[in-house]
């Protein structure tokens, strides 16, 4: 079973920029590399929304309210897979969370609120 933990939110202003992170335990680096990574985010009173998937090292997806806006990016070696958020804007506020797809293993979340 894979274990996941986020860090990196936090309170930015309309137009700027975050980077999350989600570090992954419990498998090895050549299985990490082979898993299906996504990012979730469930903001105030609405349901949890897929964000960014990233498979291997060169598919990846995006919701179309984020694409051009945000960047799924995972290092093997470090067994670890990012969200980088530009442009951020007010909707963009939630909890986001990292989900391993095969396993559905999800992290505790991070907050991200984007207020001025």
């Amino acid at each position: 079973q894979v274990q996941l933990v986020e860090s990196g939110g936090g309170l930015v202003q309309p137009g700027g920029s975050l980077r999350l992170s989600c570090e992954a335990s419990g498998s090895s680096e050549s299985v990490f590399s082979s898993l299906t990574m996504r990012w979730y985010r469930q903001g105030p009173g609405k349901e949890r929304e897929l964000v960014a998937t990233i498979a291997g090292i060169r598919y990846t997806y995006y919701s179309d309210s984020v694409k051009g806006r945000f960047t799924i990016s995972r290092d093997n070696a470090k067994k670890m897979v990012y969200l980088q958020m530009n442009n951020l804007k007010p909707e963009d506020t939630g909890v986001y969370y990292c989900n391993q797809r095969d396993s559905g293993s999800w992290g505790q979340g991070t907050q991200v609120t984007v207020s001025s």
